[in-house]
C-alpha cells in the first residue's frame, strides 16, 4: 500500500500527538540551539605578530573548523611586520570591511598574537573598528611594552618598547574603548613578553595560562577552547 505524502504527514503528526509532544519539542530545542550556535559564529580575522606570518594559525584554524566554523568564516593573512603598527591597522580596517562585505556579517571577531594585538587595538580605538568588532583577543600581546623590543630597530618594534610614544597614546584614557569584548591570555613563562603581565588590559577579561612559551599560546588546546568559548558568546 502506498501513502500519499500529505496523508502520511498527517498520520505522522497524529501518532506524535498521541505519544506526547516531548520528542518534537526536544528536536525543536536542538534546532534552536544549533541556530544560536551558527549565529554566534561570526567571521574571525587572525592577526599574527612580529617577524611571523599567517601560517602560524594553522592549528587554531583547524580546531575552529572541527567545531563548526567554515573556510568562509576564517581569515588568516600576512603583512609586513617591519612597518608601523598604524600602517598595519589601516590594512586591518580594509580587511575587516572586505570580510563584512564578503560574508554579509555585521561584525567580526579578531584573534591576535603578540604584536598583532597592537595594530588591531589601534584599529579599534582610532579607525572605527569598535563598531565592527564584537570580540577581540590578545594572545601574549605586548600591550604595555616588552624589553625584547630593545634589540630591534624596525618602526613597529620601536613601538613595542616600554614607554614608547605609540603605546602611551594607545593606552591613554581608556585601554578598552567601545562595546568590544576584550580578552587577553598571558603566560608566566613567556620568553618574549617581559614583563609577562604587560599583556593585561584594564577593562578586559585577563586570563593567565599555564607555563607556556610565546608560540605555544596559539597552539595550546586549553587556550584554544577558552578563546573559542570567548568569541562564541
Amino acid at each position: 500500500m502506498f501513502w500519499k505524502v500529505p496523508a502520511f504527514m498527517a498520520l505522522t503528526a497524529t501518532v506524535l500527538t498521541a505519544c506526547g509532544s516531548s520528542v518534537p519539542e526536544a528536536q525543536a530545542d536542538v534546532v534552536r540551539a544549533q541556530a544560536r550556535s551558527t549565529a554566534a559564529r561570526r567571521p574571525v580575522l587572525f592577526v599574527h605578530g612580529y617577524n611571523s606570518s599567517g601560517s602560524v594559525w594553522t592549528t587554531m584554524i583547524t580546531n575552529f573548523k572541527k567545531d563548526g566554523w567554515t573556510d568562509a568564516q576564517l581569515f588568516s593573512w600576512s603583512y609586513d611586520t617591519t612597518r608601523s603598527n598604524t600602517v598595519t591597522a589601516d590594512l586591518i580596517r580594509q580587511k575587516v570591511d572586505a570580510i563584512l562585505a564578503q560574508t554579509g556579517a555585521s561584525k567580526v571577531d579578531i584573534i591576535s598574537h603578540s604584536m598583532g594585538g597592537l595594530s588591531s587595538r589601534y584599529y579599534l580605538k582610532n579607525l572605527g573598528g569598535d563598531i565592527k568588532v564584537d570580540a577581540w583577543v590578545s594572545l601574549g600581546g605586548p600591550n604595555h611594552g616588552t624589553n625584547f623590543a630593545n634589540a630591534c630597530a624596525d618602526p613597529s618594534c620601536i613601538e613595542m618598547r616600554e614607554g614608547s610614544t605609540f603605546l602611551g597614546s594607545l593606552n591613554s584614557t581608556d585601554e578598552t574603548p567601545g562595546n568590544v569584548r576584550y580578552g587577553t591570555w598571558w603566560s608566566p613563562c613567556d620568553e618574549i613578553i617581559n614583563p609577562d603581565q604587560s599583556v593585561l588590559l584594564s577593562g578586559a577579561t585577563n586570563t593567565q595560562t599555564t607555563c607556556l612559551s610565546h608560540s605555544q599560546l596559539y597552539q595550546n588546546s586549553l587556550v584554544y577552547t577558552q578563546v573559542r568559548d570567548f568569541v562564541s558568546r
